[in-house]
């Protein structure tokens, strides 16, 4: 055995002089794939793709995916134009929506990054006003340093979501009759102070609108009758 294993490195080192291109085919570890990841879709448009899925909304800006995704405008850009070619994106008005399509393209066993949700507040609302109403004069506002993003609605219940600069942070609003839930999922812990003020912001517009939504109405003077308490 000394002899074989003498005689093999022998021929290793000849081989690794004469031939050093053989011997590093026979050696190097296999190649990944050349393909994108995630089907025909390269590495970028698949994590476009993802983060729109991972967010759940309907309908998005193209400013709010940048900052979720930390593109840069001509890369994102260029990258929505071609999954809108492909399919999986359509752009509207309010910005752009993913297809059913886009559901099937993608991938969730890699995250985009750690983060927590962080419940800020969760009220009671009144029945006065309707939820399409609160919906229109929340939508595309900005609250503190968090920037309009996108949104979900459904018949009984909308999410709204915002985003800050730097796309650390997200603030969700869940809304439906009577009651709103208002979380942030952040990154750092630096950034929750500026989601809760936001926050508060955001449910001093609701505020505002409800306040806005009653009735003008006349107080009558009334008669209030005190009672005096019995002597003992």
């Amino acid at each position: 055995m000394p002899n074989e294993l003498g005689s093999y490195s022998q021929w290793f080192f000849k081989a690794a002089t004469r031939f050093p291109s053989l011997v590093y085919e026979a050696r190097r570890e296999p190649e990944s794939s050349t393909e994108p990841p995630y089907g025909e879709m390269s590495g970028r448009d698949a994590e476009i793709v993802r983060a729109i899925e991972d967010e759940g909304v309907a309908v998005f800006t193209f400013d709010g995916l940048r900052r979720v995704t930390g593109s840069h405008p001509e890369t994102l850009s260029r990258a929505l134009d071609r999954l809108e070619a492909d399919g999986l994106v359509v752009r509207s008005p309010e910005g752009y929506s993913a297809t059913s399509k886009s559901k099937a393209a993608v991938r969730h066993d890699a995250g985009r990054g750690p983060a927590r949700s962080v419940p800020i507040l969760f009220t009671f609302l009144p029945y006065a006003t309707s939820l399409g109403t609160v919906v229109a004069a929340l939508k595309g506002k900005w609250f503190g340093k968090m920037r309009w993003f996108g949104m979900s609605e459904g018949a009984a219940r909308a999410v709204m979501k915002w985003v800050s600069d730097d796309g650390q942070a997200i603030l969700e609003a869940s809304l439906s009759p009577g009651e709103l839930h208002i979380e942030a999922r952040i990154t750092k812990d630096s950034e929750l102070p500026g989601a809760i003020l936001a926050a508060h912001q955001l449910v001093g517009r609701i505020s505002q609108l409800y306040a806005g939504s009653r009735p003008a109405t006349r107080h009558a003077p009334v008669r209030v009758g005190y009672f005096m308490p019995l002597a003992m």
